[in-house]
């Protein structure tokens, strides 16, 4: 890969990952844009990482107290802040790990990654954030997720399989129906990405590991590296938005694109 080429599969699944605009249907899209061959498993694995490490830095209190309480949950008590917040990420991860599986088990996600399917998505699941987002309420933060609240956004997050759907903008979907502020339905669904990530990371890279030379692995570093950073500066913005701005421009965003790929993959 050329660095050109590198820098912009990081920086887009950066940027992307963690804003409610779908990173997996900007990087399907990337190379019908520029020409540029697929970047390949690897890299994808690599920048996955990248922003695994950005969320999990960004949100540190939550993921150390997360951590902590593993121990304890492992022993099958939920009885503290910290073992309760594990089992409750948990649960939310095993609807969208279940349906990984049976869409790579049966080749089915191969199928979904077309641009007629990029461009439905962006539109509809952009204009069910807006619904939810305008309508839902603002009653539960953080503090209030319970195992049903985690067991339903579980279960919308599984939708975002589905490329051009956004993972976290899904999660914010579910969380804004089921009542959260908007700070808050985003630091669930920015929580809920890591077990996500780290099940994709482990499902895609072990191969990739035992194939890989020193060429490609120090491409996956600098991809890593830039992900990194994309994403962590993207959450900063988002979060400190979320304080004084609606899901609005997202959808706008979602709308106008998908709109756009809509009319070329018709026309």
């Amino acid at each position: 890969m050329t660095l050109f080429h590198l820098f912009l599969v990081a920086v887009i699944q950066g940027v992307t990952e963690f804003l409610p605009v779908s990173s997996s249907g900007h990087l399907i899209l990337l190379p019908h844009i520029t020409g540029h061959a697929d970047q390949g498993v690897a890299v994808d694995v690599a920048v996955h990482v990248g922003t695994l490490f950005a969320v999990m830095i960004y949100f540190w209190p939550d993921v150390r107290l997360t951590i902590g309480g593993l121990p304890r949950l492992i022993t099958g008590r939920a009885d503290t802040e910290g073992s309760r917040l594990a089992l409750l990420l948990l649960i939310a991860s095993v609807p969208v790990v279940a349906f990984g599986l049976i869409l790579k088990l049966t080749g089915l996600y191969d199928e979904l990654r077309s641009i007629k399917v990029i461009g439905w998505a962006m539109l509809v699941f952009g204009v069910l954030l807006y619904w939810a987002d305008q309508n839902g309420q603002t009653e539960k933060t953080a503090r209030d997720w319970t195992i049903p609240d985690a067991m339903t956004m579980g279960v919308w997050q599984a939708i975002a399989l589905i490329p051009g759907t956004s993972r976290s903008g899904i999660s914010i979907t579910g969380a804004r129906f089921l009542g959260y502020d908007r700070p808050d339905a985003a630091k669930l669904a920015m929580l809920m990405s890591i077990p996500t990530i780290i099940a994709s990371g482990v499902l895609l890279g072990g191969k990739v590991v035992l194939n890989a030379d020193i060429d490609l692995l120090k491409d996956c570093a600098l991809a890593a590296m830039l992900a990194f950073f994309a994403a962590l500066l993207a959450l900063s913005l988002m979060m400190r938005l979320l304080k004084t701005v609606s899901y609005t421009p997202y959808v706008l965003y979602r709308i106008a694109l998908g709109g756009i790929l809509l009319f070329a993959a018709y026309s």
